[in-house]
């Protein structure tokens, strides 16, 4: 028992939120150590990995023929093995400095409504990218933890984690899912809506990486007390040619706002859905919002005024899943509760 424990100090254990837009690794006794978009550039010709994260998303729109940036993450879950298999194993080289003898044991977060199938794709990618051993968890459940709420007590909690690929929703009480619901509405399909408007309404074509900064400067989900303006560039599709013009946050709130709505529509049946006791706990607690979705201006009074229910923030919501999942490397009694087979 004394030389397991020795060893397990040693641990080379990971935890991996394998995210629709960001992937995030979490080392035993480091903390996070990989912080990397999902993107991998492939070259056509050869086959070959020019390059994973960071570098592979400078390269979003703006590749030669030969090489594509692809998003090997779709909706939360595996959309192509083969070039996930290899970002993995490229996030966990990176995470042991390229050791190739680490086999480490690994906890991935994957999302609520995944299917046996979808579990089993991100489980065999892990062990063909290294692993010795793989525990799948919940990301709701993960956010959670990340966000420090009390899990195990018999309180109910609810937490809305709205990443790039999916929104989940969970109730959690004594350390269980009491509810969770995971929707394909999130970051992304913002990015997308922003895109189809800017087509719709003045025939500009943009990039996704275009949409996303529009997301990030000037969106917003409720009227904001200070009107912005944000100088957006793109191709003007009736003419051909580059052109400029200046969107108002209100026409940004205007194309986002079916996704919105579809997220607070998730949280709202949520509500209706969790029993009574449970409910006058978030009452008094209220939701806990995080993950990368959360960080849109004004989401958080949006949903108050649609919920009537105090909402807050998770200290980090970019990275309390990873956190949550990190946890769960030194707790390995909750992990064996917590986590699907």
């Amino acid at each position: 028992m004394a030389w397991k424990s020795v060893f397990s100090i040693f641990s080379n254990d990971l935890a991996i939120d394998l995210g629709t837009a960001n992937t995030l690794v979490f080392a035993r006794g480091k903390g996070i150590i990989v912080r990397e978009p999902s993107i991998v550039a492939v070259n056509t010709a050869t086959n070959r990995v020019e390059a994973v994260g960071t570098d592979a998303k400078e390269m979003l729109g703006r590749t030669p023929g030969n090489i594509v940036a692809i998003r090997p993450m779709k909706d939360g879950v595996i959309a192509d093995f083969e070039v996930t298999e290899k970002m993995l194993d490229h996030f966990i080289k990176k995470a042991h400095g390229r050791s190739l003898f680490v086999r480490p044991r690994i906890v991935i977060s994957v999302p609520s409504g995944i299917t046996q199938v979808e579990k089993r794709a991100v489980q065999d990618s892990a062990l063909r990218a290294g692993a010795s051993e793989v525990f799948i968890i919940e990301q709701a459940m993960a956010a959670a933890i990340g966000s420090g709420l009390p899990i195990t007590e018999p309180t109910g909690n609810m937490i809305v984690d709205i990443g790039g690929g999916t929104t989940d929703v969970a109730v959690i009480s004594l350390a269980g899912i009491v509810y969770s619901r995971s929707v394909r509405t999130a970051s992304n399909e913002m990015d997308e809506a922003l895109i189809q408007y800017l087509k719709r309404k003045y025939n500009l074509l943009i990039g996704e990486r275009t949409a996303e900064q529009i997301k990030i400067e000037i969106g917003s989900a409720h009227p904001l007390d200070e009107p912005l303006t944000m100088e957006v560039k793109g191709r003007d599709l009736v003419e051909g040619v580059p052109k400029t013009l200046m969107l108002s946050d209100e026409e940004v709130r205007e194309a986002l706002s079916e996704v919105v709505a579809a997220i607070v529509e998730t949280v709202r049946v949520a509500l209706e859905r969790t029993p009574p006791e449970l409910s006058a706990d978030i009452m008094d607690k209220g939701i806990i919002i995080t993950g990368g979705g959360s960080l849109l201006r004004n989401l958080d009074r949006r949903l108050s005024e649609e919920t009537g229910l105090p909402i807050s923030y998770a200290e980090d919501p970019l990275a309390s899943v990873a956190l949550g999942t990190g946890a769960m490397l030194t707790d390995m009694d909750l992990l064996r509760k917590i986590s699907i087979t």
